[in-house]
């Protein structure tokens, strides 16, 4: 009895913890996914009366502004040699202007839906240029899903694809899409050569993001932009979610995701982004589900299940939300 009673309540602590943690990532997995998933449907809320450049200034100044104070509040050190700070501007313009101006502007053109599934291409992007940049190989199982990925974004835009014509509006902004999710891997690449030279990823994307405003605002002004301001309620409130849970919250679940099950099961929340939008596109901006959208969907998240199943990733990028947030 002395030797089995604490063996069973050791191992039934050892349980209750195993659940606890289960249900922790469970839940950080949903807010990643809602979030990220549900960004989309907010941004069209920006549009209108504000030009979609200068939204996304207001947005990453925001979300800058945060990052930076949370790195005084811990005493983080926010000084870098010039040539990290080039990384940085390089990162903001690729990440957090280009990126984010395709996206804005291609929402003016098709529904939040549309413009998500055609961002998850940029899995397969990453792919192509992961091998060009730093030879990374792609196995069998990769091709077969990019192959299914393409096919996929040719069915799901069939219907525009056979009417196609320079001044069709839903093909330009799907070509908007495209590009702003190639600007996406871009600075996926600039992150992956910063974090070889381990630079902070917190201080890191205080400046990235500051960068990416200021050079947002750059093109805005030459762009002959008014810099005015929605004070509407739907405006503010979607710019505020933006930049703090879309900009700040979401990357830090997703971080402690990745550092507590790795990136191979984390990165399969990045398959469900276009479902969520879906949803709230079906739900909010009266997109009907037809046959081309129905089966180019399923062709897509399959696609993404055969590129994520291949376990892309390692533990030296498994970046948890404590060291995110508290570093050394």
């Amino acid at each position: 009895m002395v030797v089995t009673v604490p063996a069973q309540r050791m191992h039934g602590g050892e349980a209750r913890s195993a659940v606890y943690r289960a249900m922790n990532n469970t839940f950080l997995y949903l807010v990643t996914v809602l979030i990220w998933g549900s960004t989309w449907l907010a941004i069209e809320f920006q549009l209108g009366v504000v030009a979609p450049e200068v939204s996304v200034v207001y947005r990453y100044c925001l979300a800058a502004a945060v990052l930076f104070l949370w790195c005084k509040i811990k005493g983080l050190s926010l000084s870098f040699k010039a040539k990290d700070h080039l990384w940085f501007v390089s990162l903001g313009l690729f990440l957090f202007c280009l990126n984010y101006i395709l996206a804005y502007r291609a929402q003016v053109h098709i529904t939040s839906a549309l413009a998500a599934i055609a961002f998850s291409m940029m899995l397969w992007i990453n792919i192509v240029l992961s091998r060009l940049i730093f030879g990374t190989r792609a196995g069998a199982r990769v091709l077969l899903g990019a192959l299914l990925g393409i096919v996929g974004i040719l069915v799901l835009f069939a219907p525009q694809i056979e009417t196609v014509s320079l001044d069709d509006s839903v093909f330009f902004g799907s070509v908007l899409a495209l590009l702003g999710a190639l600007m996406a891997s871009c600075g996926n690449m600039v992150s992956q050569a910063a974090q070889k030279r381990n630079l902070p990823v917190m201080q890191g994307n205080a400046w990235s993001m500051l960068y990416g405003a200021i050079l947002t605002g750059i093109i805005a002004v030459a762009g002959g932009h008014e810099f005015n301001f929605d004070a509407t309620f739907t405006y503010i409130t979607s710019l505020v979610y933006l930049a703090i849970f879309g900009s700040v919250v979401a990357f830090g679940a997703y971080l402690t995701l990745l550092g507590r099950i790795g990136a191979h099961k984390a990165g399969y929340a990045m398959v469900m982004f276009p479902v969520v939008a879906l949803v709230l596109s079906t739900l909010f901006e009266g997109l009907r589900l037809d046959f081309s959208i129905i089966i180019g969907t399923l062709l897509v998240l399959t696609g993404n299940v055969f590129v994520l199943e291949t376990g892309v990733g390692s533990a030296s990028n498994r970046v948890g939300i404590r060291k995110y947030l508290f570093p050394k």
